[in-house]
């Protein structure tokens, strides 16, 4: 980063958050798409993903702050700071949801984002450098891909007429849906200047919550590995075909299904392996299986680590294909890398949960997020809290009011501390 940070000013050291009114914005959000079980269905581009971006905009307008919308319809609410020359310290994630959605997951980023510049407003301080805070398009995926689009065309990992053309199941395109909705802007993805990037985020997973942390200090993004795995033996009927004669794809596919898990155990303390997808050919009751294909997932916490673990399953797929005379083929899906964040926006999340008194824990995020493509263009980091069993991507996706509020106080004390208060 080019600017000097001075450490905050002794009296802003207990600025706090308002977090009823923070917990009321988010509510009041929820509302839009809410579905019977308590969760939120607001798929991207929507009429209802239009309504929340409308009320979002709102809230910011009435904030004082300007809002620009890109040509991917990724939105940023400018709060002005004395030095409008340097570029802005930027806080959001997204406000679409999946099918069975809950209320904070992506939602909680960007209305802490308008939280703090709610309260700066409340307490009359103008910070050195701009304050913006971001929604990003299409982060889900779950109606179309790729997943993190709006960042991703930002970042130029892939390009606005590629996102353009995705559709979805009705055949109804992203560029046709974003004009409908009225929200094509003018601006071009990417020409937005982002001086650091924080994200406040539930956790999605169980860590927190079993290690009794407030707050997560996010390091880095787990690369993720993809793969589809075809084990090819030879049909035969059940009950003729003795043991020692059988060439069954499935019974191969299953020892190298544990050797997934294996893997990642022999990885840690970050390895993931996991096989979601299994078919088996013919899949019939008393057929021997002669073909099955599985998915593989593979992460850890490093591009290095992650080759490391690529090498090992398929050492024991040769293994496994030697012993049993059984050909096993492992293809590449996708792939995406590690991405560690900036060391000085970990260290301003860690220094504000510490000043603040809540208690925390290094932590790596297992998921995407739209902070892995800020990270490529900017410092960046991320602030994590506990949700209730580790559950998201559900209707029952749960967070205490109190977390809320904690992980938006050292956002604020984060974002304070890299934008500077003007005079302090």
């Amino acid at each position: 980063m080019d600017m000097k940070v001075k450490p905050l000013p002794e009296q802003l050291r207990d600025l706090r958050v308002n977090g009823e009114r923070l917990w009321d914005s988010l509510m009041e959000l929820a509302k839009i798409g809410a579905t019977p079980k308590g969760g939120v269905c607001r798929l991207t581009l929507t009429d209802l993903d239009k309504q929340g971006r409308d009320l979002v905009s709102r809230w910011a307008t009435e904030a004082g702050l300007t809002v620009t919308i890109d040509k991917i319809g990724n939105g940023f609410l400018r709060r002005a700071g004395r030095n409008n020359s340097l570029p802005p310290i930027v806080t959001g994630s997204h406000i679409d949801t999946q099918p069975t959605g809950g209320k904070f997951d992506g939602n909680y980023g960007v209305l802490a984002g308008l939280e703090v510049v709610r309260t700066l407003n409340d307490h009359g301080i103008q910070t050195e450098a701009p304050i913006e805070v971001a929604w990003w398009t299409n982060e889900e995926g779950s109606r179309f891909v790729p997943v993190m689009m709006g960042s991703g065309v930002f970042a130029k990992a892939f390009t606005l007429e590629h996102a353009y053309a995705a559709k979805d199941v009705e055949g109804k395109s992203v560029k046709d849906e974003l004009e409908r909705i009225g929200y094509i802007g003018p601006e071009e993805p990417g020409e937005h200047p982002i001086g650091c990037y924080f994200e406040t985020h539930i956790e999605q997973g169980p860590i927190l919550e079993d290690n009794d942390k407030t707050i997560g200090v996010v390091t880095g993004v787990l690369g993720i590995r993809w793969y589809d795995c075809v084990v090819t033996g030879m049909e035969a009927h059940a009950g003729p075909t003795p043991m020692a004669l059988r060439k069954d794809a499935l019974q191969v596919a299953t020892k190298l299904m544990q050797e997934v898990v294996a893997c990642a155990h022999r990885h840690p303390p970050h390895g993931r392996g996991t096989v979601g997808m299994v078919q088996v050919f013919p899949n019939s009751r008393n057929v021997i299986p002669g073909r099955v294909k599985f998915s593989i997932d593979l992460r850890n916490a490093s591009d290095a680590i992650c080759d490391a673990m690529d090498a090992d399953i398929r050492g024991v797929a040769a293994k496994l294909s030697a012993e049993s005379g059984l050909p096993i083929e492992i293809t590449p899906v996708s792939a995406y890398p590690a991405q560690p964040f900036h060391p000085d926006c970990i260290n301003a999340v860690a220094s504000a949960a510490e000043a603040l008194g809540y208690s925390n824990m290094r932590a790596v995020s297992g998921a995407g997020h739209d902070a892995v493509y800020m990270a490529r263009l900017a410092p960046a980091g991320m602030i994590f809290i506990p949700c209730k069993d580790g559950i998201s991507h559900n209707e029952i996706e749960d967070a205490k009011p109190e977390h809320i509020t904690a992980g938006c106080n050292v956002l604020l004390h984060a974002m304070l501390e890299r934008a500077g208060v003007a005079g302090g």
